[in-house]
């Protein structure tokens, strides 16, 4: 009994976060943002999906939304799954990455060379957000064993699940690239989990 798990990376966002931090920052899609997901729909087109999760930032549920449409769902929202959120980055949240750094001088120094030893003031580390997609991730299959389901959430959460898969130690998740847009698939084999396919980008 198969079980597959389409990852999706949600599409760009809108350009007024460029340059910025962002992960629990609510911002939409850009208008390339809303291409990249209509070809992901494209791309899972034949695939039978039994239900289309979404993090509850705008640019993940705008993201699925335009997935669902594209797939002929019926109804076209997602259901959203609060743990399938972005790291929140807590204090850091909508600073320019320059300003990070003349503030907080050790602690970018730290979050350059070891980010996911962080603790960011006021938000979570990488290993509570880790936890939190996890067991989001492992409840998910369980509730679609048999079924192919579909999670669109962030670059951050996506690595968590591919590098848990293939027993990649947490420091090392940044050697997984996850561009804007990008598809991911996790195939679960009576509990025997791959990585098929990974940050393919229609």
């Amino acid at each position: 009994m198969t079980t597959r798990i389409w990852l999706l990376r949600h599409g760009e966002p809108d350009e007024s976060v460029r340059r910025l931090c962002y992960g629990s920052l609510d911002v939409g899609l850009s208008d390339a943002g809303r291409r990249q997901m209509m070809r992901a729909a494209r791309e899972l087109a034949a695939e039978p999906v039994a239900a289309i999760y979404s993090s509850p930032r705008l640019r993940a549920v705008e993201s699925a939304r335009i997935l669902s449409e594209g797939l002929g769902a019926r109804d076209p929202c997602a259901r959203v799954v609060p743990d399938f959120r972005e790291i929140d980055f807590g204090d850091f949240e909508g600073m320019a990455y320059d300003e990070i750094a003349a503030r907080y001088p050790d602690l970018y120094r730290q979050w350059m060379e070891a980010s996911t030893t962080v603790q960011f003031p006021g938000g979570e580390s990488f290993a509570t957000m880790r936890l939190r997609v996890l067991r989001a991730f492992d409840a998910l299959s369980a509730a679609h064993a048999g079924e192919t389901a579909v999670v669109v959430s962030h670059g951050g959460a996506i690595r968590a699940i591919v590098a848990r898969t293939l027993g990649m130690a947490g420091e090392d998740i940044f050697h997984l690239a996850q561009d804007h847009g990008a598809i991911n698939r996790i195939d679960l084999v009576d509990g025997f989990a791959v990585v098929s396919l990974l940050n393919r980008c229609p």
